[in-house]
């Protein structure tokens, strides 16, 4: 069974209520437990084998007992308090977990804070050199570009990309087999004259360039000093379209509205939630206007968990009303496919001139305009800086920052892995694994960089 298709499987009660009260080792145990049975279900054999593997990583995403994660906020708030960040994780500000029953926060938590609510956006994290550094988008540069697309209709960059994987020593098998799949840009879309400028060491196969989820693969025996490399560029040609649901068609495509477990399911909640966001609306082009109001007004932005160890991606954002920019996306996927309204999968990378980070967001179609773009993220955060231009932008447009290297989620890669992804679901950062198991973010190290990038007139 495809791991993928096992995760469409619920965990027995007892396994998932001590996962949930972090006592992860006596959920081991106990899965083990229940493998011995001779007459368990395969697909339930196959979803207790696979969660054996997540709760391998589960706990190291979130490092700090209560206590450290207080200090660490302290080093930048002497005055901030033990209640204030309770109040700050009851709010979703914060997100946490149970370990051994006790609260653990997520490694990103302090980022979050600061990206998310004002009284720390003036907080400048260190890095282990003790530097500054900054978690926040360039907005001058980011407003300049959508004023001057909506002025003239169009913007073009020209923008070339480095990145490198290494196996983290702790990680590394050398003589063992190794696969490692990296992300590449798709030829589709605002995405064009894609140039392929060096990959090292020599390819297993670089899929075709309209892939769901194109990726180079690479495969060899690891030695030391491996570092695994594609260069490439592209250029993304971004056209300004302003929507008037006037002109919408009458009659309009069913494509693309389908469900897909375990995380695009139209639950009774999500129902009800479409049903009180759009009302009595009959216009496509309104009710994903609602829809997007809804998503970037009342949920907050938050990191989170990796997307393996949420069990229903789109129900943690509707319940929880926080997530990041790949939760948002999916929740307004699925709302939108839950009124009839084809919607899709886009993610890669934000590389505007001065930063470069992971990305996801939504596309949706009305008629006649065709596909449309939906930023959820970068609209609530428009929407919280009170820049009704950001804000308005993000429903149905994009800037020329974007590279999009998935067009479709839940996707094998080509060639497919054998074992379960780090992510099962959408590839920005990479993957790696061995002849004989399975590799997570924690095993290696990836490194992006904006070699040259250029507006094209």
């Amino acid at each position: 069974m495809n791991p993928i298709d096992a995760l469409k499987t619920n965990l027995p009660t007892d396994i998932a209520v001590l996962k949930s009260a972090g006592y992860l080792d006596d959920a081991q145990k106990l899965i083990d437990k229940w493998l011995t049975r001779q007459s368990l279900p395969q697909a339930l054999r196959a979803r207790l084998r696979v969660e054996k593997e997540i709760l391998k990583d589960y706990a190291r995403e979130y490092p700090y007992p209560f206590d450290t994660a207080l200090a660490m906020v302290q080093k930048y708030v002497p005055d901030f308090t033990a209640e204030r960040l309770h109040d700050l994780k009851d709010a979703g500000y914060a997100d946490w977990i149970l370990v051994d029953g006790k609260i653990h926060f997520q490694e990103r938590f302090l980022a979050s804070m600061i990206k998310t609510h004002p009284d720390y956006a003036h907080i400048e994290l260190e890095d282990e050199d003790g530097q500054a550094t900054v978690d926040l988008s360039p907005v001058e540069i980011l407003e300049d570009t959508l004023k001057e697309m909506i002025e003239k209709g169009h913007k073009a960059y020209y923008t070339r990309i480095r990145h490198n994987v290494t196996i983290n020593p702790e990680a590394q098998e050398l003589g063992k087999t190794l696969r490692v799949y990296l992300p590449l840009p798709q030829n589709q879309d605002q995405i064009s004259n894609i140039e392929i400028l060096e990959v090292s060491p020599k390819p297993l196969k670089i899929a075709d360039d309209t892939y769901g989820q194109r990726t180079v693969c690479f495969e060899k025996p690891l030695e030391a000093g491996d570092v695994f490399t594609v260069e490439y560029a592209y250029e993304n040609h971004a056209e300004y379209i302003d929507l008037d649901p006037a002109k919408v068609d009458a009659k309009q495509p069913d494509f693309e509205t389908q469900e897909l477990a375990p995380h695009i399911v139209f639950t009774p909640y999500i129902k009800a939630l479409a049903d009180e966001i759009v009302g009595d609306e009959t216009n496509p082009l309104i009710k994903a206007r609602k829809i997007y109001d809804f998503i970037t007004t009342k949920v907050n932005y938050s990191y989170v968990r990796e997307y393996i160890n949420i069990e229903n991606i789109v129900d943690y954002a509707a319940t929880n009303l926080k997530g990041d920019c790949g939760v948002q996306a999916l929740l307004f996927i699925t709302l939108c496919r839950c009124v009839g309204i084809p919607a899709k999968w886009q993610s890669g990378m934000y590389a505007n001139p001065a930063t470069l980070g992971n990305h996801d967001w939504a596309m949706f179609y009305v008629a006649p305009y065709g596909w449309l773009h939906c930023d959820c993220s970068f609209g609530g955060s428009g929407y919280r800086a009170k820049s009704e231009l950001r804000w308005n932008f993000y429903f149905g447009n994009l800037e020329p920052f974007r590279m999009s290297a998935n067009s479709e989620f839940q996707l094998d890669f080509d060639p497919p892995k054998k074992f379960l992804r780090a992510d099962p679901y959408d590839n920005q950062r990479g993957e790696c694994e061995y002849e004989d198991r399975r590799l997570t973010f924690h095993d290696f190290t990836e490194d992006r960089q904006i070699v040259e990038m250029h507006p094209i007139d």
